[in-house]
């Protein structure tokens, strides 16, 4: 009976490391499944988040678009004899900004242009703001002409005895796109309008702008 007893606590005392290694297999198991489970869940995130990005939340061009132009006031005389011109004159420059995405645009501070031959001789500034989701701002600028800097074109002249002023408008609006508070896309979007004043009847026509957008 004592040598059945020992054979008995003697399987015993093999059986429990081999039940200690098989407990500590399983968890170990188990471990494992709730790792690739978490990193499955995970990897399964992020794939949704990219494709949400460049599907539903792809960022677009906002578009800036010059409505309309047209003269505010205008006073000029001319003096052949001394080659000499006073010239007053303001525009008034409708333009909107349209946001086509899903979220918010930032714009950063920026300013409309006008432009003589190629010459700056007038700007106003648009201090920076933001436009919401499929939201169109509208704006209204007024801008001073530099009467200095056209006189000193020779090419003025010409113009003001021929009755029409060749004059550019250039608007440039840079910002930031937000897709899910995780990828900022940089915007840049910008019109330029050539168009001619008729010195005669004081009004605005010949208008034709050019539209680009980058991202």
């Amino acid at each position: 009976m004592e040598v059945e007893s020992s054979t008995i606590k003697n399987h015993k005392a093999m059986d429990e490391p081999a039940s200690l290694a098989a407990r500590a297999l399983r968890r170990r198991r188990k471990c494992r499944t709730i790792c690739f489970a978490l990193i499955g869940f995970l990897v399964f995130i992020v794939i949704l988040i990219v494709i949400l990005a460049f599907t539903v939340f792809k960022a677009k061009r906002p578009v800036t678009t010059i409505d309309s132009v047209s003269l505010a006031d205008l006073r000029f005389s001319l003096d052949l004899a001394r080659l000499r011109v006073l010239l007053n004159a303001s525009l008034d420059v409708d333009l909107s900004i349209k946001n086509p995405n899903r979220v918010g645009f930032k714009y950063t501070d920026s300013a409309a242009q006008l432009n003589y031959r190629g010459q700056q001789v007038g700007e106003v500034p648009i201090p920076a703001g933001k436009i919401s989701a499929d939201e169109t701002v509208a704006m209204n600028l007024t801008l001073i002409l530099m009467a200095d800097r056209l006189i000193s074109d020779s090419r003025f002249f010409s113009d003001v005895s021929g009755g029409q002023l060749p004059l550019n408008t250039f608007t440039k609006i840079s910002g930031k796109v937000n897709v899910l508070n995780l990828f900022k896309i940089h915007v840049v979007s910008s019109t330029s309008c050539d168009f001619t004043v008729f010195l005669s009847n004081s009004s605005v026509g010949d208008q034709a702008c050019k539209y680009k957008t980058k991202l």
